[in-house]
């Protein structure tokens, strides 16, 4: 068979060089047909079986397996008949090959009959659409590999995305992204696309028509846009935040993040977006930011205050002076705690809120059987029974990680107290000095106060009221270039200026 490279020779040898047939096929080797068919054909015709390929195992079965397809059309989406129960069906019918074979014959048929995907090219209005979906990816935080969820919103005019990572999707994880993406964008759009998610539809209706959950609908009305929903399994129908989930994956997470925290991979998603904003989107003139701006008056103006994006629970205290979440337990403080109290759950933290006062806060966890304790939250409770200050499992917590400063000073209060209950008391005064101070600072005042021997409580707060004063410490006067000053407050006054004061002169001479 010859070559595109043997028809050049050829096909160059005679319209070029003037070669006859006759010399071309002695100095190519081909026949006079061979060299015909080269010279009215610019390339070898490709290879086309002339009949069809026979299957002597299977073909007598190909009409049953067609049919068998066919009905599947007619058969619920979940029951229908598979590669492997169409091969059970014609084994006794009598076919006799293997099963690989039907596989390869099923697949063969339905590439045949699937008809290719064809969309509609789709063009937006400024401010009007926008998408939203969820996404996974994993990063490195805290030393250990974990997988975070990815939340993004995509503005349909300007192509401008939005991205912010949670440790959940749940609802108020939904609703906190919502807040942050409309602050970003400075804005509304007027109608968002999902799909037929959780944290959104209670119930799929007929249609186009969903009931949604009603903490949904409150979102709703607070930042007034409208939703749309796509048809179940026809993702494509908000195409550009699906892509926007894939390209923010390869783009804005390889190699993986190296973070310490959510807050810190969050800041890297932003800047990210921000940077991404001076890029143009496929076949357009101008840059994201520059449509977005363009877009932004056309955007529903922001409410004059964020949606609250919690779950309230109403929780009760247990004999620990704990409340109870997702089988995990939070700490209250111990004089402020109430039986009934309200606890708000976001994503990253927990309130508890008494007397419409929040009185704790937390960081959430979602592992699960924990117990998150403040320390502080217990000072009262050992304050009053110093006998449990060694037992008392929240301070046994801190103790393992605050300054060795403290267990000196703890030291020196048990040397210098008539008893071990008046040792502690005192220590817990100066614990209590973190309510109001940060540790840093507390650490500084502890450290100055066993340099200069002030090791009381009041001691402590002198060190810490003395770092806290902002009054400038003036250096001393150089005096050396007037030395008849030097002397001057140095020599004692004459003692009897006192004694005449005390006589009753009324004027006293210098």
């Amino acid at each position: 068979m010859l070559t595109v490279i043997d028809y050049a020779r050829i096909r160059y040898g005679y319209y070029i060089e003037k070669k006859s047939m006759k010399e071309l096929e002695r100095e190519w080797g081909h026949s006079y047909w061979t060299i015909r068919k080269a010279l009215e054909e610019p390339e070898p015709a490709g290879y086309q079986r002339q009949e069809a390929k026979t299957a002597p195992v299977l073909g007598p079965y190909q009409e049953k397996i067609k049919e068998l397809l066919l009905a599947n059309e007619r058969m619920p989406g979940k029951q229908r008949y598979t590669s492997h129960k169409i091969y059970e069906s014609i084994q006794p019918l009598g076919y006799s090959g293997a099963e690989s074979t039907v596989r390869r014959y099923v697949g063969q048929v339905r590439q045949a009959s699937r008809r290719p995907a064809v969309f509609l090219p789709l063009t937006f209005d400024p401010g009007q659409d926008a998408q939203v979906d969820w996404g996974e990816a994993q990063v490195v935080m805290a030393g250990e590999q974990v997988v975070v969820q990815l939340f993004v919103m995509h503005l349909c005019y300007s192509h401008r995305r939005f991205v912010m990572a949670f440790p959940t999707q749940r609802q108020e994880a939904f609703f906190l992204g919502h807040a942050q993406a409309f602050a970003h964008f400075a804005g509304v759009p007027r109608c968002i696309s999902y799909d037929n998610l959780k944290s959104a539809v209670l119930r799929i209706m007929q249609g186009r028509n969903r009931e949604e959950q009603t903490s949904f609908l409150r979102l709703r009305n607070h930042y007034l846009f409208e939703s749309r929903y796509c048809t179940p399994g026809q993702g494509h129908e908000k195409g550009g935040v699906e892509s926007d989930v894939g390209y923010v994956r390869r783009n804005f997470l390889v190699p993986l993040p190296q973070v310490t925290s959510f807050d810190e991979l969050n800041q890297h998603l932003r800047q990210a977006c921000l940077t991404n904003d001076e890029s143009r989107p496929e076949r357009c003139e101008h840059s994201r930011r520059e449509l977005w701006e363009a877009e932004r008056p056309h955007l529903h103006p922001l409410p004059a205050h964020a949606f609250v994006c919690c779950l309230s629970r109403q929780v009760t205290l247990n004999g620990y002076g704990q409340v109870t979440f997702e089988t995990n337990r939070y700490s209250v403080p111990s004089h402020l705690a109430r039986k009934q109290m309200l606890l708000r759950a976001y994503p990253f933290h927990i309130e508890i809120v008494a007397d419409n006062q929040v009185i704790a806060s937390h960081p959430r966890t979602y592992a699960r059987q924990q117990e998150i304790l403040n320390p502080l939250h217990y000072l009262p409770l050992v304050e009053e029974r110093p006998g449990a200050f060694e037992h008392a499992l929240p301070l046994r917590r801190w103790r393992e990680q605050w300054p060795p400063a403290y267990e000196e000073l703890l030291a020196h209060l048990r040397r210098q107290s008539a008893s071990e209950s008046q040792a502690v008391r005192s220590f817990v005064q100066v614990l209590s000095l973190h309510q109001s101070h940060t540790p840093e600072l507390v650490e500084l005042a502890v450290s100055a106060a066993l340099t200069e021997g002030l090791t009381s409580p009041a001691g402590v707060r002198f060190c810490l009221d003395r770092l806290l004063d902002p009054t400038p410490c003036l250096p001393p006067l150089d005096l050396s270039q007037r030395p008849e000053l030097a002397a001057v407050g140095d020599s004692p006054a004459p003692l009897s200026r006192y004694d005449r004061f005390l006589q009753g002169e009324s004027h006293v001479q210098p």
